[in-house]
């Protein structure tokens, strides 16, 4: 095998691998969406928000400091980490906690697949993204969304500008900030994914859990029942920590776009474990929905073939 086949192979393999971290991170946050359902009734959820957050940051530092990791030590980097903490995690987890009290949940899993529009959005509106915009991420945006409108079902849509429209905003300025947050995540290229990870989550534990003191006072709640408080550690350990690190990954892999993509997978992974866990009705129209969301994330993500003899690049472009 020559080298330009070997290099063709190798970055084929990355490239594969990084998908396949984007299905594993869409079925991780696709499964929160139930774990949140448990907690709920007994939980509040800002001061849920807190102690996921919080968990996951005391979890987070103790696995970098035993892999040897120094925290930066600079101001400018720990106020970046805080943009960071509330566009990803404070500010969008108790936005749709709220949102979702007032809205039918699939009309708020449609609303929260509308980051990789923002992005997008985005990306055209800026010098740099309007030239790496390629027709097929415009296509494949569009193709993702119309497989999470498929896949929720035309009821999902019926409440869109009539019920509650502060909630949809509430759910809608959520996706904005996981729009946001990626793009503002590249800034942290130079740091390894855990730093990244323990660093915002840090900083998002010290927005949140203020915030839970003052509006719910958490000391004066019923203790919850061992379920809920397995459904927040659960939140905590696997939905934030383990997926925050493959996030940060993800970003400089795939970039904003290709990671936010994931939002369409994990709207189909939601309606596949409501199917498998809870008995809830399948049809063929989630079927098709999720074909159509594969199509699009395919779209986002897959470099398109090279139209000269040069080798196409192994990392989708980061838009």
């Amino acid at each position: 095998m020559d080298t330009q086949a070997q290099q063709t192979t190798s970055e084929q393999t990355t490239l594969a691998f990084e998908i396949g971290l984007l299905l594993l991170l869409a079925l991780i946050w696709g499964s929160s969406f139930t774990l949140i359902k448990v907690a709920i009734p007994s939980i509040p959820p800002v001061t849920m928000v807190a102690a996921r957050v919080t968990i996951a940051a005391i979890l987070l530092l103790l696995i970098a400091r035993a892999q040897g990791h120094a925290l930066p030590r600079r101001g400018s980097v720990w106020a970046a980490f805080l943009v960071q903490g509330l566009l990803q995690s404070a500010l969008p987890f108790t936005l749709i906690s709220w949102g979702e009290a007032h809205i039918a949940s699939g009309l708020a899993g449609v609303l929260n697949a509308t980051p990789p529009m923002f992005v997008l959005a985005i990306a055209m509106m800026s010098g740099r993204g309007r030239q790496t915009v390629s027709g097929r991420k415009i296509i494949g945006v569009a193709l993702g969304l119309a497989g999470v409108a498929v896949t929720m079902g035309a009821d999902a849509l019926s409440g869109i500008g009539t019920t509650a429209p502060l909630a949809q905003a509430a759910v809608l300025c959520a996706s904005l900030c996981y729009a946001v947050a990626p793009i503002w995540g590249q800034r942290f290229s130079g740091l390894p994914a855990i730093v990244t990870a323990a660093g915002a989550m840090s900083c998002a534990a010290v927005l949140t859990l203020p915030a839970a003191a003052v509006l719910e006072r958490p000391w004066t709640l019923a203790p919850p029942p061992v379920q809920a408080i397995a459904a927040v550690i659960a939140l905590a350990v696997i939905c934030t920590a383990f997926a925050m690190v493959i996030y940060f990954r993800l970003i400089h892999t795939l970039g904003p776009l290709g990671t936010t993509s994931g939002s369409y997978l994990r709207a189909g992974f939601a309606v596949a474990l409501g199917t498998a866990w809870l008995g809830e009705r399948f049809s063929w129209s989630s079927l098709a929905g999720m074909a159509l969301i594969l199509a699009g994330v395919v779209a986002v993500t897959v470099p398109a073939p090279a139209r000269t003899g040069k080798t196409a690049t192994g990392a989708p472009s980061r838009n």
